[in-house]
């Protein structure tokens, strides 16, 4: 077989891009067979699409849906020219209907998960905090029982809890060791099957042996130029994904939006809920006093144009801070008493959106206190 896609100079390392090499790709989809019927297929980390776009072309690609999900907006552009539909985001920052696909091509970013600012990593399990298991986690529920997938990861990460969930989610495993051995990669096939269908004994064989390969007490076998066993049919997936977009704005989307709307609404009185109605006027005018105050507490809001012709949208709220008095006594012993006093305190703010033609804080939000 050819492949349809050669990347030359594509394939290289940048920001923990780890392709798939093309040896490797090429003998992987040997050992796979279409369905006869509609199939869907995913790769949630897909590069630039190549290896999807592949394997959608090996199963027949008139009968094949290929989805894709790349971090990367550079190559996500190279992606959506070779798929079906690309999502330029993160896979955790995805809605994705479960259970859609047939084939998962998984090839993740490799590392150790990093701590957010809250000490947080995103990781639900008990062993070393990997990239690979991350993704592992959240792309398994995309596959349909009875779907295959093809795990690429460097054979280190195959510690006891990683081979744990394979030998649970999956039957009829097998492991090789990928032409390319400069990352010390390994490819491991398997259908998922529902856990109580699982063989005991085979899956026990198979976790030896997952085991002393991440171990490293031995090694796997090169990926086999010819498939010698029967291959792994990519069943017929029942309907195209319900769902498969980003949960938040693409940034050339919201790129497009804001040179569009140029930061302000086109609408202003419409979309600040001011009603079209006659308001009862006060008895009396009112003073700055009142007009300060009302402001504050958010009865007053709106634009409001100075003599000047400047142009403010307003808001007034109030939010309770709390002063801090401290008192110090002399006891009859001659020790000191410290006694700190908490006095709450109403501070009236007022927001203003400048809206003023060629004012240098157009669109800026400012504060009056």
């Amino acid at each position: 077989m050819t492949l349809m896609f050669p990347r030359l100079a594509r394939n290289f390392i940048r920001n923990g891009y780890f392709p798939t090499d093309e040896p490797t790709l090429e003998r992987a989809l040997a050992a796979l067979a279409p369905a006869d019927g509609p199939m869907c297929i995913l790769d949630p980390c897909a590069g630039e699409g190549v290896a999807i776009a592949e394997a959608a072309h090996a199963l027949g690609r008139e009968q094949v849906q290929a989805f894709a999900v790349e971090y990367d907006a550079e190559r996500a552009r190279h992606a959506r020219q070779l798929v079906d539909r690309c999502i330029h985001g993160d896979l955790m920052d995805t809605l994705i209907s479960r259970q859609s696909f047939g084939l998962l091509w998984l090839n993740p970013p490799y590392g150790d998960l990093s701590k957010d600012v809250n000490g947080n990593i995103g990781y639900q399990g008990q062993g070393r905090a990997r990239l690979e298991k991350l993704f592992y986690q959240r792309a398994l529920p995309l596959l349909q029982y009875g779907g295959v997938l093809i795990f690429i990861v460097p054979a280190y990460v195959l510690d006891a809890e990683l081979v744990g969930w394979l030998t649970r989610h999956f039957a009829d495993l097998r492991i090789y060791r990928a032409v390319e051995t400069q990352f010390k990669q390994v490819v491991v096939f398997g259908r998922r099957v529902r856990q109580r269908d699982q063989a005991s004994e085979s899956a026990k064989a198979a976790r030896g042996l997952l085991l002393k390969i991440g171990q490293g007490e031995t090694q796997a076998e090169e990926l086999p130029i010819e498939w010698p066993f029967l291959p792994y049919t990519v069943p017929v997936s029942p309907a195209e994904p319900e769902h498969f977009y980003r949960v938040t704005m693409e940034p050339e989307q919201f790129a497009d939006e804001v040179g569009r709307l140029e930061g302000l609404w086109p609408a202003l009185d419409t979309h600040l809920a001011a009603a079209q109605q006659s308001l009862r006027p006060p008895a009396r005018a009112l003073s700055h006093w009142h007009l300060a105050l009302a402001l504050a507490a958010g009865a007053i809001s709106g634009a409001v144009t100075s003599r000047t012709g400047r142009v403010l949208v307003v808001k007034g709220d109030t939010h309770k801070e709390k002063t801090l008095q401290t008192e110090y006594t002399e006891r009859d012993d001659g020790s000191v008493a410290e006694t700190r006093i908490l006095t709450d305190k109403f501070v009236p703010v007022i927001r203003a959106w400048d809206m003023t033609p060629g004012s240098p804080t157009r669109g800026e939000v400012l504060t009056i206190r």
